[in-house]
């Protein structure tokens, strides 16, 4: 099994951090078009700075999962320190289910609402509103995925380097 989960995860981190990789260079390109319209062809569409905007949440939450996964984003594990280790088991068993329970509602009730909002168009692009915002019941969706292959094992820390 824990050949499994290894595998699994060595695939789906990397896809996911790549897709958002890919978004973020699109995201860029975009701002980097925008600004060249705007401040030496003399105008710029309305849809850059709208796309812009898609693209960076949408690429937040697709490295969501991956990025909790390699404990690199922010969290104080004070309390992990401190504790004997049979509480500290205990501890990283509730941490792995308050997440997976929050990013499962979280994916529930973004998916619901993108599904609410499916009348309503963007105002630069003239798309669907439902279109960009299943970047968030697909972020917590795979950062569900990637939580739960992960398990209830202490999350690795990024270690302070002293200057």
């Amino acid at each position: 099994m824990t050949s499994l989960r290894s595998r699994v995860l060595a695939v789906s981190r990397p896809v996911s951090l790549f897709v958002a990789s890919a978004l973020l260079l699109i995201n860029l390109a975009v701002i980097l078009y925008g600004v060249f319209m705007r401040y030496l062809a003399g105008g710029a569409p309305i849809w850059t700075d709208e796309l812009a905007r898609f693209l960076i949440i949408g690429s937040v939450m697709l490295a969501a999962g991956a990025v909790w996964v390699e404990g690199g984003h922010m969290r104080v594990a004070l309390i992990e320190r401190l504790l004997p280790a049979p509480l500290c088991r205990l501890l990283h068993l509730y941490q792995w289910l308050l997440t997976l329970g929050l990013v499962i509602a979280g994916a529930v009730f973004s998916y619901r609402y993108a599904q609410s909002v499916a009348m309503f168009t963007t105002s630069g692009l003239g798309i669907s509103r439902t279109v960009p915002m299943l970047s968030l019941p697909i972020g917590f969706g795979l950062l569900a995925w990637q939580a739960l292959w992960y398990g209830p094992a202490p999350l690795p820390s990024q270690a302070e380097e002293a200057v």
